[in-house]
């Protein structure tokens, strides 16, 4: 089976390959702006004719889309979350109409929580920054495609290589160039919001076993931890982790992309129903591992919020 990666060597890509390259009888190709990629794509840039050539080239069974941008201006979040599906949708109907597609979305393109209740696929979509709107813009496009494609509606990934776009990764590189100093204080903004945290090896999980699955699938699937977590809580898990001796000062402003979303956790019971998929990492455990990574190697996210 040819499964081509888009987006390959970012945060969610990375650990995609890893997994698919576990796979006997896989051929796993690369496809993004990075210099060894096996295919030179750039969705934001990349018109329908040149793309639809160099899929026909690579003659995938499936594609997985890991390409998004988290960060950046709503022009640059358009060109890569919400060109980017289109350009891609085009051109595999015409070089290769009969791959599965497995693109990767974003809780946030619900919008705001009910506290208490998981989200469900059939929920309405009513996003409030501009990452979740070119995000929902990107799986209208796919799920409107008329191709074997599923979306799936990913929460916060966490765990190893976490970038600096989010929180989790932020904190961890905060962490880090504290080195242990007792007098170290370490500057956050609000941290009341309650978010559905996903360990991104979980996620890789859910990715390849989307690509693979031999039925077809829902148009939208949730993944998540189906656990809304408080924020606070996490970042004090993560300086319990790094034994950080200095302290956590939160203040108001929160990021763009938290504005005014309060309660964000998913109903997970689909992706158990069709995948066989459930979360098998504590967030204890990713925040471990996101630890570890970050000690042994350079400070995470500095692809800058873009997948290569």
């Amino acid at each position: 089976m040819r499964i081509l990666v888009l987006g390959f060597t970012g945060y969610l890509g990375r650990h995609v390959v890893e997994r698919l390259r576990a796979l006997p009888g896989t051929r796993v190709l690369g496809g993004g702006r990075s210099a060894g990629a096996e295919f030179g794509i750039d969705l934001a840039t990349a018109r329908p004719d040149t793309l639809a050539k160099a899929l026909a080239s690579a003659a995938p069974d499936a594609v997985i889309n890991c390409a998004g941008a988290t960060g950046g201006d709503a022009v640059t979040l358009a060109e890569v979350n919400s060109r980017g599906p289109a350009v891609l949708c085009a051109a595999l109907r015409e070089a290769a109409p009969s791959a599965r597609l497995v693109h990767l979305g974003s809780a946030a393109e619900y919008g705001p929580g009910t506290r208490g209740i998981r989200v469900t696929e059939s929920a309405a979509t009513r996003p409030l920054t501009p990452y979740g709107a070119t995000k929902l813009a990107g799986t209208i496009t796919v799920t409107t495609s008329g191709l074997d494609a599923v979306v799936l509606r990913v929460g916060n990934p966490v765990g190893p290589g976490a970038p600096l776009t989010g929180l989790p990764g932020r904190v961890a590189g905060l962490l880090f160039a504290a080195d242990g100093d007792p007098d170290a204080v370490i500057r956050l903004g609000d941290l009341s919001a309650h978010r559905d945290f996903v360990d991104v090896r979980d996620v890789a999980r859910a990715a390849v076993l989307a690509a693979t699955a031999p039925a077809p699938l829902p148009r939208v699937l949730n993944i998540g931890s189906g656990s809304a977590v408080p924020v606070r809580d996490l970042v004090a898990a993560l300086t319990h982790v790094a034994g950080f001796p200095g302290r956590v000062e939160e203040k108001g402003g929160g990021s763009a992309r938290s504005a005014e979303v309060s309660w964000q956790c998913s109903d997970i019971g689909a992706a158990g129903d069709t995948l066989g998929w459930r979360p098998s990492y504590t967030l204890d455990a990713s925040l471990a591992a996101l630890w570890a990574a970050v000690r042994e190697g350079p400070s995470p996210g500095l692809d800058g919020g873009r997948a290569p």
